[in-house]
């Protein structure tokens, strides 16, 4: 699928994101990632540190946004910067939601267009999990 870039405009909407947060999808992360820390795997772990139980890994929140960024990419561009802040983590049964509203649409010098983005991760109660910015060239 190719990008329609007449549709490129500040506050178009890319395609949502989503995935269920819990120890399959951890599991997965911690295995290729050598990322078998407690507080990620272990209910007793994330209630001594305050929460309800295991927590997820922020790096798969990432994960998810690269994973949103490519399908609508595909091969029409590349990532070129990406920045997030960690507010909240993922508890074991949300609903994570990455999303993306364009900000700004720059033209460079060879016909390329560089796109500003506004990123979000939200959960099924609308907590901001984790907000970011990306640009991408087209």
């Amino acid at each position: 699928m190719s990008i329609d870039r007449s549709t490129l405009v500040a506050g178009y909407h890319l395609a949502t994101f989503e995935r269920s947060a819990g120890f399959h999808n951890w599991n997965r992360y911690a295995a290729v990632n050598s990322e078998f820390v407690d507080i990620h795997m272990d209910d007793g772990a994330g209630q001594a540190a305050g929460y309800s139980g295991a927590i997820g890994m922020g790096n798969l929140t990432i994960a998810w946004f690269h994973a949103m960024l490519e399908d609508w990419l595909g091969a029409d561009g590349r990532l070129v910067s990406f920045s997030g802040q960690f507010r909240s983590p993922a508890l074991k049964g949300d609903t994570i939601v990455c999303s993306a509203v364009v900000s700004e649409v720059d033209e460079t010098g060879d016909g390329a267009l560089l796109v500003s983005l506004e990123l979000a991760a939200t959960n099924q109660r609308d907590e901001s999990l984790m907000p970011g910015t990306a640009v991408v060239e087209l």
